[in-house]
């Protein structure tokens, strides 16, 4: 099974890289950019084939290791 994990900094939380790519926009002309928020993300091929266990340990990798859960959201796409 395969699944994908969006990463994204909170809503609030400062984003150095977005506002760069924002700045670097802006310096090529494309002026009507008003914001950026970049993120990751992760592809997985996971053994398991059971949707549910496949999710939880998804999550469990997500809340260890792929996303620093007091800065940073996920979003899990199983497919």
């Amino acid at each position: 099974m395969k699944a994908k994990v969006q990463v994204m900094l909170k809503t609030g939380v400062l984003d150095p890289q977005g506002e760069a790519v924002r700045h670097a926009l802006g310096t090529l002309g494309f002026d009507g950019v008003e914001g950026v928020r970049q993120g990751k993300v992760i592809e997985l091929d996971l053994a398991e084939t059971d949707a549910a266990r496949a999710r939880e340990a998804v999550v469990a990798m997500c809340e260890k290791l792929l996303a620093n859960t007091v800065i940073e959201s996920y979003e899990i796409e199983l497919g």
